[in-house]
C-alpha cells in the first residue's frame, strides 16, 4: 500500500513538473508574440542602414522576420560594457541584427543557453591556463571574440563593425561566434549543429569532413581559398569560418564549393545568392 501510494505521488510530482514546464513556455512563446508584433523603431531601422547595410538586400519577408526576431533577441539577452564600454542601441542593434540574421526560415529557440553578450571596445587579452605534463603556465592570447558552450558570448566592437562594413573578406565575428553559439546548443562545439533530421548529419559529416580536410591541405602548401585558414583549427572552427564566407561570399563559394554551398543553404533555410 505505502509503495502504491509512493508511486502516485511521483506520478502527481510529475505531471506538476510538466504542467509548470509547459505554462513556462506558453508564457515565453506569448511574450515573444508580443515582442514580434510591435512597431520596429525607427533609429533601429536607421543604425541597420548605417552599421549593417547588407541585411537591408534582403527580400521584404526576411526583413519583417528579422525585425521581429532582433525585438526579441534584444529583450532576452543582456549586454555589458567591458573596459568602460557604454552599450548604446547602436551596438546593441548591430550585433543583434546579424546574429538573428543565422535563424532566418528556421524553427529556432533563439540562442536557448546564451544570456549575457560582453563586448570590449578593441581587441582583448583573454588569460588560460596550460598544463604541459605537471606544469602549469598562464597563457595570453588577444582576441576579437569568444563563444561559451553554457556561458556568455564576448565581441570586440571595433571587429563588429569593421566586419559589418567589409562584406567581401569573408570575416565576420558575429556571424562567426554566432555560429559557434548553434553548433553548441546539443552541449558539443564539434562543427555539427542541430539538423532537420537524423538523416542530415551522414551528408553533413561527409561534405564537411572532406571540406576540412581540404582547407588543411591548402593551408598546408600554402594555397589560396575561399574560405579562412583559421578554420583548420577544428571542426567546430571550420562551421564558423564557413558559415561567415556562406553569407559573405556566396558567389566565390557556391563555384568553388558547391557542395558546401548546398549543405549551409539547407540548414540556413537561405540562399545569400538570390539577394546578393
Amino acid at each position: 500500500m505505502a509503495g502504491g501510494l509512493a508511486v502516485i505521488v511521483v506520478v502527481m510530482l510529475l505531471a506538476l513538473v510538466i504542467g509548470l514546464r509547459l505554462w513556462s513556455l506558453r508564457l515565453r512563446d506569448q511574450r515573444r508574440d508580443a515582442w514580434r508584433n510591435q512597431p520596429f523603431p525607427t533609429d533601429w531601422h536607421d543604425i541597420i542602414e548605417q552599421r549593417v547595410p547588407f541585411v537591408t538586400r534582403l527580400p521584404e519577408e526576411l526583413q519583417q522576420q528579422l525585425q521581429g526576431l532582433i525585438q526579441i533577441f534584444l529583450n532576452e539577452k543582456e549586454f555589458t560594457g567591458c573596459e568602460g564600454l557604454e552599450i548604446t542601441d547602436e551596438i546593441r542593434v548591430t550585433i543583434a541584427a546579424q546574429a538573428c540574421l543565422l535563424l532566418l526560415n528556421r524553427e529556432t529557440r533563439l540562442y536557448p543557453k546564451l544570456k549575457t553578450i560582453y563586448v570590449y571596445p578593441h581587441a582583448y587579452v583573454a588569460r588560460s591556463l596550460q598544463q604541459h605534463g605537471t606544469i602549469v603556465t598562464e597563457q595570453q592570447d588577444v582576441r576579437l571574440g569568444e563563444s561559451w558552450t553554457d556561458g556568455p558570448l564576448v565581441l570586440s566592437w571595433d571587429s563588429v563593425t569593421g566586419g559589418a562594413r567589409n562584406l567581401r573578406d569573408g570575416q565576420n565575428v558575429v556571424l562567426h561566434e554566432f555560429a559557434h553559439q548553434l553548433d553548441q546548443e546539443d552541449g558539443r562545439a564539434d562543427g555539427a549543429p542541430i539538423l532537420a533530421s537524423r538523416s542530415c548529419y551522414r551528408s553533413w559529416a561527409e561534405v564537411l569532413g572532406h571540406e576540412y580536410e581540404d582547407l588543411c591541405n591548402k593551408a598546408k602548401h600554402h594555397r589560396r581559398s575561399v574560405l579562412n585558414k583559421y578554420g583548420t583549427g577544428n571542426p567546430a572552427e571550420f562551421f564558423a569560418v564557413a558559415t561567415e564566407a556562406f553569407f559573405e561570399k556566396p558567389k566565390q563559394m557556391h563555384r568553388h564549393h558547391p557542395e558546401l554551398y548546398e549543405e549551409l543553404k539547407d540548414y540556413y533555410q537561405l540562399d545569400p545568392l538570390s539577394y546578393r
